[in-house]
């Protein structure tokens, strides 16, 4: 089979021929249909984030993916070939950019009859993330105001979805074409980061979901009210800002977890709410699109189809 496969950090990911791995107990083999991009993967490749997950040479690549299960593994009892489901793997092993990957039986969802595999490979870190800072950590309530900074990037794409489901108020910043997909998407009002300073357009704000880290996540904390929360995606917020200003500042660490990803699909359903889809690119051409992530540019999630 072919694998993208990483040899060291700040190397070009290349496409590999491996030989098709067979699942453990408790694991299955998953044909892959779709994986998808995270910012995850640019840093994992330039060693940014070697400390939370350090990574072993020749590494395999990708996190996110859906496809049907091609083989279990023995005491594997709950799941049947040719059943259509998603998953998140572990980062510091990866193995979703390939034709085949190898998936804890304990970490698949099965995937709607109406969901096809596009959406569905976009969903586990953009939307797990998302639905982890919005609904667990900030958990947010209708009537509340919230600030998505990036809202057409996978995360802030989803969590405009979010929160509007939710009933509150969406405040999003973008650029560009970015500003009427945030419309689109359901924000109530979009501030064109180019052209506008956010923190002079808006004040007393109850979350706002940092998707950029550096000087935008420290001047966040000047539009929230007293006792608002800043939750972050990027880095841990400055406590003693969050003290100063009386608000709460946190970061969110996201870990594959199968439950969560299982309610916030019932959720995107009953909200009739779909992923963003950048572009989809064939494996053949994992470096275009690998570039197009690392850019920084896309609007959404950017899908490897296998």
């Amino acid at each position: 089979m072919q694998q993208i496969i990483l040899s060291d950090y700040e190397q070009t990911p290349a496409l590999t021929d491996v030989a098709i791995p067979e699942p453990n107990h408790g694991e299955v083999l998953v044909r892959v249909k779709a994986a998808a991009l995270n910012p995850l993967d640019v840093k994992l490749q330039l060693g940014r984030v070697h400390a939370y997950f350090p990574l072993t040479f020749p590494s395999q690549m990708g996190t996110d993916l859906a496809g049907t299960i091609e083989k279990t593994g023995s005491l594997t009892s709950r799941w049947r070939v040719g059943d259509r489901v998603m998953a998140r793997l572990d980062p510091t092993k990866g193995g979703a950019f390939a034709d085949y990957a190898i998936v804890p039986e304990d970490q698949l969802v099965l995937l709607p009859q109406d969901l096809n595999f596009n959406s569905a490979a976009g969903l586990p870190t953009a939307a797990g993330t998302a639905w982890q800072a919005l609904v667990e950590i900030a958990d947010l309530k209708a009537g509340q105001t919230v600030l998505v900074h990036a809202g057409t990037g996978g995360v802030g794409s989803v969590a405009i979805q979010f929160a509007r489901g939710l009933g509150a108020r969406v405040i999003a910043s973008a650029s560009g074409d970015g500003v009427e997909i945030a419309r689109e998407l359901g924000a109530d009002q979009v501030i064109d980061y180019r052209s506008e300073d956010f923190a002079t357009k808006v004040s007393d704000i109850d979350v706002v979901l940092d998707t950029i880290g550096g000087e935008t996540q420290q001047r966040s904390f000047d539009v929230l009210r007293s006792g608002g929360k800043l939750v972050s995606t990027v880095s841990p917020p400055d406590q003693a800002l969050a003290t100063a200003h009386k608000v709460e500042g946190t970061f969110v660490f996201h870990t594959s977890n199968a439950g969560r990803l299982s309610d916030l699909v019932k959720a995107m359903r009953a909200m009739g709410q779909s992923v963003l889809i950048d572009g989809v690119f064939p494996i053949t051409s994992f470096a275009e699109a690998f570039g197009r992530q690392a850019s920084g540019r896309a609007r959404g999630k950017i899908i490897i189809s296998v």
